[in-house]
């Protein structure tokens, strides 16, 4: 027995089979046209530590000497800096360093009467006579008190474009910061390093103590405990960290 479709029904289903065709086709392709969150964003957008990377670089270190106009000698404890200083361009530089004097200024004869006794300090700290390049530079306000300035190469770490404001500080539906956040930190990081290398690899073990080791070594062979006994609470005292 053979049924027969009226025509309203066979169309009543290619119809539905079209529908369920379309509406597949058009969750696939809202699922296509509407990308990630992190497609559409740069990770540095969400760190600053990228965005202001610390760059290890060949720059100058500075340091200025205030000079007050009545000024004609220079203290002990700058001396004592200055020749601090001069010690460190032989450690961390190539030997020389520049001494720039204002020229123009209204101390001007201050800093001619102090000049050779800052030369005199950075030569107690090592650095070589012919070592010392004086330059000066020009003020342009003649009633300014300008300082000396003592300054070496040496590589270290910096921070560049801090301050920067591409753009304005508002809110947005974004949800990432604004540009210039972290750059002072980064910047503050960079100066506290004392030995750029760190920043590139981890330095090696230094020796041990042998005393300790001794120590550990004795008490392992006749079973004692090897850990270090620590005291804690009301009578504990720094000193006594290590001692066993």
């Amino acid at each position: 027995m053979s049924t027969l479709l009226s025509p309203t029904f066979k169309c009543v289903t290619k119809l539905k089979a079209a529908s369920v065709v379309l509406s597949t086709i058009v969750m696939l392709g809202a699922c296509q046209s509407q990308p990630s969150y992190v497609e559409q964003q740069s990770i540095v957008d969400f760190d600053y530590r990228k965005r202001h990377p610390i760059v290890i670089t060949e720059a100058p270190e500075n340091f200025d000497i205030p000079v007050a106009g009545e000024m004609r000698k220079i203290n002990g404890s700058m001396k004592t800096a200055v020749a601090a200083f001069g010690q460190q361009a032989s450690i961390d530089g190539n030997g020389f360093v520049e001494v720039l004097v204002p020229s123009g200024s209204g101390n001007e004869a201050a800093v001619r009467a102090v000049s050779p006794q800052i030369r005199t300090a950075l030569k107690k700290g090592g650095v070589a006579a012919d070592h010392i390049v004086m330059r000066s530079y020009a003020v342009s306000d003649m009633a300014a008190s300008a300082p000396v300035r003592l300054s070496f190469m040496r590589v270290k770490g910096v921070v560049r474009d801090c301050g920067n404001w591409p753009n304005a500080m508002l809110g947005d539906n974004q949800n990432a910061d604004y540009y210039n956040f972290g750059c002072a930190t980064q910047a503050n990081l960079a100066a506290m390093i004392d030995k750029p290398n760190d920043l590139l690899r981890p330095r090696p073990l230094g020796p041990g103590d042998p005393a300790r080791t001794n120590v550990i070594l004795t008490n392992n062979r006749s079973g004692a405990v090897t850990a270090g006994e620590y005291k804690t609470g009301v009578g504990a005292t720094i000193s006594a960290i290590g001692q066993n």
